[in-house]
């Protein structure tokens, strides 16, 4: 049986980034959400690797359940 992601937050990390490469935490064990801290050691999770052309505002999923990861789709309104 899978894994399930742990809800870090019911909602998206909205913020400002720069280009750059940005590694997108999918386990929601990071304590530097939304990013990876390598918290999802033992498991079976990698983080996302996210490659951010311009600088933009992005709405990063918090909850992991996003059908549009890295970014949050709103899935966390549903989450019981």
């Amino acid at each position: 049986m899978a894994e399930k992601p742990v809800i870090a937050e019911r909602t998206p990390a909205v913020m400002e980034v720069e280009p750059g490469t940005y590694y997108w935490c999918r386990c929601g064990r990071s304590k530097n959400q939304p990013y990876c801290d390598g918290s999802h050691k033992g498991t079976e999770f990698t983080p996302m690797k996210v490659e951010i052309t311009e600088k933009k505002k992005v709405a990063w999923c918090r909850c992991k359940h996003t059908n549009n990861p890295p970014f949050c789709d709103g899935t966390h309104k549903t989450l019981t």
